[in-house]
């Protein structure tokens, strides 16, 4: 991702401070990050969007931006992509330290009854009622989409694929997934047990960003249980480099689905495709959407955590000003050629008065496109304000009651 500093107008300290409401800043545009192109003035084409797919969608993992996409909210059935729930699911209480990657994990008779070789979805290949240790059995989920594998986990993490399920919706709620319930570790088709595109674009994202290691074992292209070796249904694999995840699912009921994420320089994106015709064609469709992306879209941070954007005045404190700025670092997804067509601006309140506490917010700042939000944040203090002297806030209080 390119950094680019978007810098604020130096505000007007009356215009912060007297009176009430808000009060508005406007920030220049950029400078181009490149002399400008003739492709530049041009409209984005649509996105290649896949004929037979039930919902899909184009996701900037740095902004979270859905780029393009249809069907993202509609309830559909996420086949073995809801083992990408699992991992997170694993991945966030190992990290809680209440299992670990050397635990054994027996593969029940329950696990291997209706996730094993007798079934027919896919399965790992671990023997039953013998142990492997988790990390073992969580690769043979990941890569082999091994459902027995995913069932054993679920018992070992929470005792049952129930109390499991319930561990996943509460995880889903606190990623964001707003439209997803989830019955099960393996994505069987069950009664009630959906999600959406977007949902799902949410929790490769969440994964990525949250736990790096577990999400590396998407990329591993084939897998070795015993005498069984199996490949990753993932044909993106062999055929882009750049793309190193996430996922695959599928269910007669579900089609075939394909939640996809690739990196090209600093830049990633993530795409989901459901219920599509053929393992082929979820590939070929997610690729083109990948390819799309890529070409027409670029990833920029417009401004660093905790560095000042403004030094608004502050009545009754023991500083006169305070500085304002972003806690998180601010980011944007823009047509590419565009960057120097964003305006920035930010609202704070024209009269500030102590205590401010440090982290407190006290605005925002928008970046717009053409006149339309692509970006907002809080503006925070960033650093704290005690209430000045008696005298002094006496005094500041006869100016704030004159000024009005």
């Amino acid at each position: 991702m390119r950094s680019r500093s978007l810098l604020f107008v130096a505000l007007a300290t009356a215009g912060i401070v007297l009176g009430s409401g808000l009060a508005t800043a406007q920030a220049p545009a950029p400078a181009p990050a490149r002399p400008a192109a003739l492709s530049d003035n041009l409209p984005i084409p649509d996105a290649p969007a896949p004929a037979t797919s039930k919902a899909w969608l184009v996701m900037d993992y740095a902004t979270g931006q859905v780029l393009a996409g249809e069907n993202i909210d509609t309830p559909v059935e996420p086949a073995s992509i809801t083992k990408v729930m699992t991992s997170y699911v694993i991945a966030a209480e190992m990290a809680a330290g209440k299992v670990k990657p050397t635990d054994q994990v027996m593969m029940t008779e329950r696990a291997w009854r209706e996730g094993g070789a007798g079934t027919d979805g896919s399965y790992s290949g671990f023997e039953v009622n013998q142990a492997a240790p988790l990390v073992e059995m969580e690769k043979g989920m990941v890569v082999q989409s091994g459902n027995d594998a995913a069932i054993a986990l679920a018992e070992h993490v929470a005792g049952s694929e129930q109390a499991f399920a319930q561990l996943m919706n509460a995880y889903a709620k606190k990623i964001g997934m707003k439209a997803s319930h989830f019955g099960n570790p393996h994505g069987l088709t069950a009664e009630g047990h959906v999600t959406t595109a977007h949902d799902l674009a949410l929790l490769g994202r969440a994964l990525i960003r949250d736990f790096p290691e577990a999400y590396s074992y998407n990329k591993i292209k084939e897998f070795t249980v015993g005498p069984i070796t199996q490949p990753n249904r993932n044909l993106l694999l062999w055929r882009d480099p750049s793309v190193d995840g996430i996922k695959t699912g599928h269910t007669s009921s579900a089609g075939y689905c394909l939640m996809a994420s690739a990196k090209r320089g600093d830049q990633r994106l993530i795409t989901v495709v459901m219920g599509d015709t053929s393992e082929n064609q979820r590939a070929v469709d997610s690729q083109a959407l990948l390819n799309w992306g890529f070409r027409f879209y670029e990833s920029h941070q417009l401004y660093a955590a905790n560095k000042s954007l403004a030094t608004p005045k502050v009545w009754k404190g023991d500083a006169d000003t305070v500085q304002v700025g972003v806690a998180q670092p601010l980011l944007v997804s823009t047509p590419r050629g565009k960057y120097d067509r964003l305006k920035a601006s930010m609202e704070l309140p024209k009269s500030l008065v102590a205590p401010i506490a440090k982290g407190q917010k006290l605005g925002t700042v928008k970046v717009a496109l053409d006149g339309k939000v692509v970006a907002e944040a809080p503006l925070v203090a960033l650093q704290g304000v005690e209430e000045g002297g008696f005298f002094k806030r006496l005094w500041h209080a006869l100016l704030m009651w004159w000024a009005e």
